[in-house]
């Protein structure tokens, strides 16, 4: 390689902790892939591990078959770490890992691809002295272990082997690290082939001495992928474009600066010279916030995109700041005064304008991209920003999507050739269809399919069109392959796009493919390190899978990011009432202080149920209904018409709980007919069996499943339900059937429901309801 390719970024000491799978090379594809998948989250949820990355000293380096972690902190922290990893593997004994420890030089080069990467005899040692264990060891470098055996408490761990034959017959001096349950004390196969013989300290460091020499001129390690929180350095041409204020007097013209933001950020991700953050990751952030380089060092960028939109009527004036966030130095300014019908141009006036100033190159492609009008009709692009603004929120809820659906709607009907917002006309038509939200339900998923034709129409070529047609064959026809491809398909076009990753992260869990919808939620975060959206996505996974732990650990990260955010504190509450700790749910659920008209609050209306807070419950919740300035939407309503009526059969009311389920069947049976056979299912088949119809509640859930069959995810909602009916009819026995099953599927019954709820009451003392409860006990 040239002098000129391996430019040297900077030379340190680094504490290098390499991780290899043992007998990788004799798996499947399939194993394979699963093998690194559980390595990665084992990984991922050492304290050691999230330290250092934490406070950004750490970089990680994917080898294959296995990883190298390179520690800025101290020589402690690959060990530890080490030690963290040997003792979660005592849960997964399929995975046979083999580690090696070593601090020394490493340094940061750039390749003729223009990436990062590391070389350097602190990476090449570490893998040395790994390659000299077997299946269960951790050894340490003879220099680390002298470092940590200047520590009292690190000496019962270190156990000298002697000298180990390595690469290119060089022999270096290798320390067995186990304790307790920690590390495997047994003699490594290559030292079981070699005569015994300590070699002496000062022959083994000059071994050492001449590998650094060689080393840090040949040595080159693996690509880092992208290095979210890297010590190398952040690239010069990246950029970061914080939400525009609106300093319209209006407040109702906030979606406009919304709208410019995000078709500014857009255009600038068109130049394949830049790194540009999604609009995702920066969200969060305030407009014009004081601490510009914190939010660069968090986002891992060089340079930062203000700017502020004022909109009275048909005039628009917006201006815009570039600035490099480490001397706060201004690279670029300008202000746009225009009437609505000439804004168009502007969006693209300040990507061209960018990309000047930080000496990105534009291909002639991509400027005729940029200069590309979505629309030469104002009304429908005013139209069309006004729903963008309600389709964009973090977490939307039934009336976020209705509204764009009607803002977008106009935008198509002002222009029928407006791709774009075809394209988001048919994803918000389609998730309201699958949410059943709106007066018109199945109308919605026509409204999806004809506009999923009308991008192929328009634009068959580009990634739009096959992300239109994937979230209306996902959402509408649960064709999970068809839409797999065409996902796939938009992924080819557009591979930088977290959206792509994250459906099909949501559509492989659908398919009951758990390790492969973990393994897209990563790459779509590796993509998008700081989207709240996609963190909680991949912790409702876990939390799916009863991997409480890890799901935790996502909704935590979601609360550095974001620290007040509702959503991910209402759902660790749903955690710990799940493993059966409500005091830690209850305190939770206090901070946030959840309204009636929340979605959020179903999570009060479990710990009401939990701890048997029945007259309290039916209080707030007959009031909610009551109300007629803050009106529920429907789902609520019948939610909790349904957990009034349940919890006035708790209290032995029966007459009014018997009033209240005939209100919850004639109300669900009304709406079926615009929302579609799903709607209310929950709710009609507990009225069922509350007036004694067992046969009609089973029948419309077999009915309901039927409809659903292939769809793994929805099997154990079902299973539950069955359980639910044979529990208010006092069918025993298929309550327990149905129980047992759910157990055993990822979103099942929880142990905190068995424990707590009331409808199992009747189970209570039957050994096979208490080994069911066994089962669940949360580790």
């Amino acid at each position: 390689m040239s002098a000129e390719v391996k430019k040297q970024i900077e030379l340190e000491i680094a504490h290098v902790l390499f991780v290899d799978i043992v007998g990788y090379s004799k798996l499947s594809i399939n194993e394979q892939r699963a093998a690194i998948d559980e390595l990665n989250e084992i990984v991922r949820a050492s304290e050691q591990f999230q330290k250092a990355e934490a406070s950004d000293r750490l970089i990680k380096i994917p080898t294959g078959d296995g990883m190298a972690l390179v520690f800025y902190t101290s020589p402690e922290a690959p060990v530890q770490c080490a030690i963290e990893i040997s003792r979660t593997l005592k849960e997964h004994p399929h995975l046979q890992l083999r580690m090696g420890v070593h601090s020394g030089p490493v340094s940061g080069v750039i390749d003729v691809t223009g990436r990062a990467n590391l070389a350097g005899a602190g990476l090449n040692m570490a893998n040395r002295v790994m390659s000299c264990g077997d299946a269960g060891h951790i050894l340490l470098s003879k220099r680390i272990a002298e470092d940590l055996g200047e520590y009292e408490h690190w000496r019962p761990f270190l156990h000298d082997l002697g000298a180990c034959e390595v690469k290119h017959g060089v022999r270096i001096g290798i320390v067995n690290l186990y304790d307790n349950g920690v590390g495997n004390p047994a003699l490594p196969k290559k030292f079981q082939a070699l005569k015994k013989r300590r070699t002496h300290v000062r022959w083994a460091e000059a071994a050492i001495a001449l590998l650094v020499l060689g080393a840090v001129v040949a040595a080159f390690v693996l690509v880092l992928r992208r290095p979210a929180r890297s010590m190398l350095a952040v690239p010069e041409k990246s950029i970061a474009v914080l939400p525009f204020e609106n300093l319209s007097r209006d407040p109702d013209n906030a979606y406009f600066a919304t709208g410019i933001q995000d078709e500014i950020l857009t255009r600038i991700a068109k130049i394949g010279a830049l790194k540009v953050i999604a609009r995702t990751s920066t969200q969060q952030y305030a407009a014009r916030p004081g601490n510009l380089s914190e939010i660069a060092r968090q986002l891992a960028v060089a340079n930062i995109l203000e700017g502020a939109v004022q909109k009275a009527g048909d005039q628009v004036h917006i201006n815009v700041q570039l600035i490099r966030a480490a001397t706060d130095e201004h690279l670029w300014a300008e202000s746009y005064d225009r009437k609505l019908e000439n804004i168009f141009g502007v969006e693209a006036e300040v990507a061209t304008a960018v990309a000047e100033a930080l000496r990105a190159k534009l291909t002639g492609a991509e400027q005729q991209a940029l200069e590309q009008k979505p629309t030469n009709n104002p009304e429908a692009y005013d139209a069309y920003l006004h729903g963008l603004a309600y389709a964009l929120r973090s977490f939307f809820s039934e009336s976020d999507t209705v509204d764009a659906i009607k803002y977008l709607s106009q935008a198509v009907e002002l222009d029928p050739k407006f791709a774009l917002a075809w394209t988001w006309l048919a994803h918000e038509s389609a998730l309201g269809y699958f949410n059943t939200w709106g007066t018109n339900v199945p109308g919605l998923r026509e409204t999806a399919k004809h506009a999923a034709e009308k991008v192929a129409e328009l634009e068959p070529n580009r990634g739009e069109a096959y992300l239109a047609k994937g979230y209306y064959q996902y959402y509408c026809d649960r064709d999970y392959d068809s839409a797999i491809a065409s996902f796939d398909k938009a992924r080819q076009l557009s591979p930088s796009n977290s959206d792509i990753l994250q459906a099909l992260g949501l559509i492989w869990r659908r398919k009951g493919e758990w390790q492969l919808s973990l393994k897209y939620f990563q790459e779509a975060i590796d993509l998008d390190p700081r989207n709240i959206s996609l963190l909680a996505a991949q912790a409702d996974a876990y939390f799916t899978f009863r991997r409480y732990s890890a799901a935790l650990k996502r909704y935590d990260r979601i609360l550095e990011i974001s620290p007040d955010n509702r959503d991910a504190l209402a759902s660790k509450a749903g955690i710990y009432q799940e493993k059966g700790d409500l005091p830690a749910a209850a305190t939770l659920l206090s901070r946030i202080h959840l309204d009636p008209s929340s979605q959020l609050f179903n999570w009060q209306i479990v710990q009401w149920t939990y701890e048997r807070r029945y007259i309290e419950a039916i209080n707030v919740l007959e009031n909610a209904i009551a109300r007629r300035d803050r009106p529920l939407s429907d789902w609520q309503r019948i939610n909790f018409l349904s957990t009034v009526a349940l919890f006035q059969q708790f209290t032995g009311d029966t007459d009014h709980a018997r009033t209240t389920w005939q209100q919850v069947k004639t109300e669900v049976e009304k709406s079926r007919a615009t929302k579609g056979e799903e709607f209310g299912l929950e709710g009609l088949v507990e009225a069922y069996a509350a007036f004694g119809d067992k046969t009609k509640a089973l029948a419309t859930v077999e009915h309901a499943a039927a409809l659903s069959r292939g769809d793994p995810l929805r099997a154990a909602f079902f299973d539950n339900l069955r359980a639910t009916i044979a529990a208010i009819t006092g069918d025993k026995d298929l309550a327990l059937e149905q129980l047992a099953i759910s157990a055993g599927q990822p979103g099942g019954v929880s142990y905190g429901d068995l424990k707590f709820n009331p409808l199992w009451d009747p189970l209570r003392r039957d050994p096979r309801f208490e080994k069911i409860v066994a089962s669940l006990t949360p580790k």
